[in-house]
């Protein structure tokens, strides 16, 4: 595949930003294997949406991350390899769950609200505990609405939520327009309820911790309003996740780059109309290489 020239319209304010992320944008020790940068796995895909599992692997191994494990919500896999992708490798959700080789996971992405899907909850919330856990989209929805897995979140210890505001409203049981009325507020309250790191996502993202901190995100456009967008966020921060990278940092810096990433994109004679999420992934990998190696190639950083 080939990828479009990339283009910066304000560097000085790009790099200034992702100042703020110093264990993200670094280069890459000479010393190192694919075990050193984790292994994740993404639990969703139920029939007819595994595109959303294999967006989220994508983005993730384009974010670096060693190996990553895609697994689908289904009796059996819907395909035998990604033929655009051969890297990641696929098993069932069920597979993954004998797996003792994980680093980190992200569950949710096109899940589905049917029983086994609250069975895959049930189970991430309970052995997962030593692991960062992400949860997304349906798995969401399904933390919401149980008691049991609410109560299981609050002890987890190592959790990331990313809602939108309608999976935001579903947590605190609240109506999207009242979290959209007080965006802030709403953040603290996810994280301080469950215990997370939360992404409330829309324009201008807040990631919250459940200390009270909140960090607002101005990177991002509108062409990020469009199908798959949000796996891709769940598959950079996961990958950011299985780096060894903080949580609050990878958090913060994965919804940073993810937008800006977006305006990479709208920069470079794409435009916000009819961007892609799969064409996210690429343009971050190659913005965080240029920031990465900006302390050795300063010049030419830009003009690549």
């Amino acid at each position: 595949m080939i990828y479009p020239p990339y283009h910066i319209l304000n560097p000085e304010q790009i790099f200034q930003t992702a100042a703020q992320f110093p264990n993200v944008f670094r280069p890459r020790e000479a010393e190192s294997h694919k075990g050193t940068y984790g292994t994740l796995a993404i639990i969703g895909g139920a029939t007819g949406m595994s595109g959303a599992v294999v967006l989220a692997a994508t983005a993730a191994m384009y974010q670096g991350c060693g190996k990553v494990w895609a697994g689908f919500n289904q009796p059996g896999l819907p395909f035998a390899v990604i033929p655009e992708r051969p890297e990641i490798m696929l098993a069932t959700a069920e597979q993954l769950h004998q797996r003792t080789d994980i680093s980190a996971w992200a569950v949710g992405c096109g899940l589905g609200l049917h029983e086994e899907s609250e069975h895959i909850i049930t189970w991430a919330l309970q052995h997962t505990q030593n692991q960062p856990l992400l949860l997304d989209a349906d798995a969401l929805t399904l933390l919401a609405h149980s008691p049991t897995s609410r109560e299981s979140a609050k002890q987890h210890g190592r959790l990331v939520l990313t809602p939108h505001p309608a999976e935001a409203a579903r947590l605190l049981q609240a109506t999207t327009a009242d979290i959209q009325a007080n965006r802030m507020e709403s953040a603290k309250t996810i994280s301080q309820t469950f215990n997370a790191v939360t992404v409330l996502k829309g324009h201008q993202s807040l990631v919250a911790t459940p200390d009270g901190q909140v960090y607002t995100n101005f990177s991002g456009n509108a062409g990020l309003a469009t199908a798959g967008s949000g796996d891709v966020l769940s598959g950079i921060i996961g990958s950011l996740l299985v780096q060894g990278v903080d949580t609050q940092e990878a958090v913060q810096a994965g919804v940073w780059l993810h937008g800006a990433a977006a305006d990479v994109l709208r920069d470079s004679q794409i435009g916000e109309i009819g961007m892609l999420a799969g064409e996210i992934a690429p343009a971050a990998r190659w913005l965080r290489n240029r920031l990465a190696n900006q302390t050795t190639n300063p010049v030419k950083l830009w003009h690549a």
